[in-house]
Formats: structure tokens, sequence, C-alpha cells
């Protein structure tokens, strides 16, 4: 005789559903949140008043990644769904073609690096020239003679 109930609640019961509801709206981002804390303040006002608490107490209400953090799992998920791996770092199977690749790849590099450096050139150049510019400025303002200024008389204006 069977004595497990077909009526019993799955593993998890509410807490599973409010689990995935939490993840669904997460999914679909800050905007989805507010929705549904608008439409529970419209249906039924404590619903949206626990939307409001429970979006302040896990400081989704005010964090600005949430656009940033649903692109990290979905890239997450493509890396799990794919294996894993940059397609580009795995060789291809063609020696020929991994050499070159590499090698491609290594004078990327060294191109990148070195535009970095031209780049750090040219700021500390326009820093440069910046200061120097302050500095005769100032050095001109201090050696001009102070024009003179017209002290008013008393009674004037």
């Amino acid at each position: 005789m069977n004595t497990s109930s077909t009526t019993a609640p799955s593993s998890g019961g509410i807490f599973s559903f409010l689990r995935r509801a939490e993840a669904w709206l997460d999914d679909k981002g800050k905007g989805a949140w507010i929705a549904a804390m608008v439409l529970g303040f419209i249906f039924i006002w404590p619903v949206g008043l626990a939307f409001l608490a429970y979006m302040i107490w896990s400081k989704r209400m005010f964090s600005r990644s949430s656009c940033a953090e649903r692109r990290a799992r979905q890239f997450e998920r493509h890396e799990k769904h794919w294996g894993g791996h940059h397609s580009a770092m795995r060789p291809s199977g063609n020696a020929a073609f991994d050499a070159y690749k590499t090698d491609m790849l290594r004078r990327l590099e060294d191109e990148q690096t070195a535009f970095e450096s031209f780049l750090q050139r040219l700021r500390e150049a326009k820093d440069k020239s910046e200061f120097d510019s302050f500095m005769e400025d100032r050095a001109r303002a201090a050696t001009a003679p102070a024009a003179p200024t017209e002290v008013a008389r008393p009674g004037e204006y």
C-alpha cells in the first residue's frame, strides 16, 4: 500500500514559487519590479507595500547595475551552454591557421600596447603644455603693473 499523497505540495511550496517569481522579475529588470510594485499598490495595497519594503531591503530599488548584472547572468548562461571556452582561444585543428592566429593575436596585442603608450605620452604632453601656459599667465600677471583703481570720493557713486 502506498501512503504518499498526490496532493502534497511539491518540494519548496510557496517559497519555490516566490524564488521563481523573484528570478523572473530579476531577468526582466528594475522596470518589472517597479511595475509589480505599482500593480500591487493598485489592486491590493499591502502587496505593493511589501514589494516596496522588499525592494528597499534587498537594495534592488537603488542599485544602478541591474542591467549589468542581467547581462552578466546572460553571459554566464551563454558560457555554460557553449562549454565555457572562448571560441577565439580554442585550437581549430588546422596547424597553419592556428600559428597564423597566434601570430596575429600577438601582433594585435603589441599594437594595442604601443597605442596605449602613445595615448599616455599624448596626455602627458597636453598636461605639460597646459601647465606651462598656466605658469606663463601667472608670471605675466605678477610682472604686469597694477592698474590704478579709482577711489570714490565721499558723496559720489
